[in-house]
């Protein structure tokens, strides 16, 4: 029983929850435009929402890019620069607690505002309050799994979560086997997040996808004119 609920949450519910999120996103952004924003509440208790959403957002971004790295870039390329399992698992510990810590301080705000004050949490649905659960557990979950990483700082079973991810996104067989015996702490965290990418497309983490970078390519400025005030007044 064991081996088989292993196979099925590390070895099929992540390509059920990439396959939702690929084809959520698309109908998402297709058909419900309107919906496609992050609902912002800044008119509500703006310092406290700028300060959270400053450390959240810096935070998030540091461990995304850390985990996208980490664990798609090949095992060979760390060996031929000369980075060894265990000096990229030190570095994964410490740049990745930092951000996380970042990151919690700003979801504990964030969670607070949205939670606390009457007004704010009138007007939010409850996807806008699950997600940040969510995020927050998982969150507390990343974060915990450094006490355990600290326990053996060789880097092997960072090395199995690197080709178990790498094995999924290239559809090679044998992924969940690599994670059966790792510690159920990883097991949680890595079960939460896939969850996270499956109910991704049906709440406001949209945002994310819509970078606003094509501004950087645009050609022109855009032009902001105001009205001629003898003209007002001559109405």
């Amino acid at each position: 029983m064991a081996d088989y609920l292993n196979q099925f949450f590390f070895g099929v519910y992540p390509y059920i929850c990439l396959a939702v999120f690929v084809v959520g996103n698309i109908l998402r952004f297709d058909h419900g435009q309107y919906s496609w924003r992050s609902g912002s509440s800044q008119l509500l208790r703006r310092k406290q929402l700028v300060l959270g959403s400053i450390l959240f957002h810096v935070g998030i971004l540091v461990i995304f890019v850390g985990h996208f790295v980490g664990l798609l870039t090949p095992i060979w390329v760390f060996d031929a620069i000369g980075i060894s399992h265990g000096a990229k698992q030190l570095l994964a510990i410490v740049a990745g607690g930092l951000a996380g810590l970042m990151c919690l301080a700003g979801i504990l705000l964030l969670i607070h505002r949205r939670l606390f004050d009457a007004r704010i949490r009138a007007t939010s649905s409850f996807g806008d309050t699950s997600i940040l659960l969510i995020l927050f557990t998982q969150l507390l979950l990343g974060l915990s799994t450094i006490f355990v990483s600290l326990q053996h700082l060789d880097g092997h079973e960072m090395v199995k979560f690197m080709e178990w991810a790498q094995r999924i996104l290239t559809f090679r067989a044998g992924a969940a086997e690599l994670v059966a015996d790792v510690h159920p702490i990883f097991k949680a965290h890595l079960f939460l997040g896939l969850t996270i990418f499956l109910v991704f497309p049906f709440t406001r983490l949209v945002h994310m996808l819509s970078a606003p970078v094509w501004y950087l390519g645009r050609r022109g400025y855009q032009l902001v004119r105001t009205r001629n005030p003898r003209a007002t007044a001559a109405e």
